[in-house]
């Protein structure tokens, strides 16, 4: 065990006080490489790591991978000293490890933390006496005390002694307009209290507003709670959504009449499913742990599934509205609009388009997609498809036998689409009036 002392984590409280720090951040995808643009815009010398050697060639050549940053943003954090890197070495150089990486779930639906666990086992051969260690993926409550802190704890290394470990959900939302890094509140709790003033003194540069709480395992539980209510709402909307089918409603009028009540109620969109790399798995780190104590969580699971479930529902409406034409789902050519989770950006994880064409594809169905910020289909673990978007022209739209709206990015045509598609399979409502060649699903 190494000796502790308090002279390294003396300076690192005045380097954090002062502003004069080097913050490291570990995954540079859509919060790691946010977060390290904005140290960078205060100020603040930034290193990224990232195993993936393209992006950080891209990065260090100042060219941005993600729709909502701009190249120019990542030239300007370049001239401010910002890099990017593979060599996980340098990790001995900062001030502040800040790890951003993916926390999905096994082929089980089991918590895979091994992006966390490899990033740290990279981390420790070079982790140092002074240093702050925090962790921002999304993970069940007691990571940082169960996980993390008994790693460092074995190499010598005690929070609040000689070093510092805090906890601080990650709250991007790709491609909202109303709010960045910079204002988005930030949550954050520390193994001890001096932890936690360090990390609200290192994220103070950075982020206009932060909310501490009394332990990591509070801003853990709160972001599961953020993500859980959203999934719950929306199973219930989507739930909602079925019925109203069934009772020849329509659900999307619906939701704008009970919005008019400015007391009690919070509209929510129905839709094809769920995606991105939140809603649609943090529920199941948080059912996963409330097993170890005897608790079943069966509201949220139940909410799961039938989020779950609406892909194979939108499937089922794809093969009644053929239906109608006298078609069946097996030899039509069917065009999916949005690989997208979620409109305007080019995020496509667990996307609910991608498992749509793969069920379609399944039942014989010759499938394209369109989308303009996703022009080839991306590598993904579960699912292969060799294709690159569509460009709409009437040509095109009026070549397949039913378009499915996935993903209702403001850039389609909606006029053009409707005007020469046979058939428009809409599962975002985005097209208000009834029209003969229009279902809603």
């Amino acid at each position: 065990m190494l000796a502790i002392k308090p002279e390294p984590f003396k300076e690192l409280q005045n380097r954090l006080k002062s502003g004069d720090f080097h913050v490291g951040i570990y995954g540079l995808g859509y919060v790691g490489l946010p977060l390290a643009l904005r140290f960078a815009d205060v100020g603040i010398k930034v290193t990224g790591f990232d195993i993936d050697q393209h992006k950080v060639e891209q990065l260090n050549s100042g060219k941005s991978y993600i729709k909502c940053i701009t190249g120019k943003h990542i030239q300007t954090a370049l001239s401010n000293g910002f890099t990017a890197t593979t060599d996980f070495s340098q990790s001995s150089k900062v001030d502040a490890q800040i790890i951003c990486v993916p926390t999905p779930l096994d082929q089980h639906h089991q918590p895979d933390l091994s992006f966390v666990t490899d990033t740290i086992d990279a981390i420790l051969p070079y982790f140092r006496s002074g240093q702050i260690m925090c962790l921002e993926s999304t993970t069940w409550p007691g990571t940082t005390e169960e996980l993390i802190q008994p790693r460092l704890e074995h190499l010598g290394f005690n929070p609040g002694s000689n070093c510092a470990l805090v906890y601080s959900p990650e709250r991007e939302d790709p491609g909202n307009l109303s709010y960045s890094t910079a204002t988005i509140p930030k949550v954050i709790g520390g193994i001890t209290p001096s932890c936690l003033k360090l990390g609200q003194a290192l994220y103070s540069r950075a982020i206009d507003t932060l909310v501490p709480v009394s332990n990591t395992r509070v801003a853990e539980m709160t972001k599961l709670l953020e993500n859980i209510h959203r999934a719950v709402n929306i199973g219930l909307v989507n739930e909602m959504k079925i019925v109203a089918d069934k009772m020849g409603i329509n659900i999307h009028e619906v939701i704008q009449a009970a919005a008019t009540k400015p007391f009690g109620f919070v509209p929510y969109s129905p839709g094809p499913g769920l995606g991105g790399h939140c809603i649609p798995i943090d529920p199941f780190y948080l059912t996963w742990k409330a097993k170890e104590y005897g608790i079943n969580t069966r509201f949220i699971e139940l909410a799961g599934e039938i989020n779950h479930q609406m892909p194979s529902w939108v499937v089922q409406k794809v093969a009644d509205a053929l239906n109608l034409y006298s078609k069946a789902i097996n030899g039509s050519r069917i065009l999916v609009l949005g690989l997208a989770y979620k409109k305007n950006i080019d995020d496509s994880r667990e996307s609910p388009a991608v498992e749509i064409m793969a069920q379609l594809r399944d039942k014989g169905a010759t499938i394209d997609y369109s989308d303009p910020f996703v022009p080839v289909f991306p590598n993904k673990r579960d699912y292969h498809f060799d294709l690159k978007s569509v460009a709409l022209t009437s040509e095109t739209i009026s070549s397949y036998d039913c378009i499915i709206l996935a993903t209702d990015h403001d850039d389609f045509d909606y006029e053009l689409l409707q005007k020469n598609a046979s058939l428009i399979v809409d599962t975002r409502g985005r097209y208000k009036n009834v029209a003969q060649n229009i279902i809603n699903a």
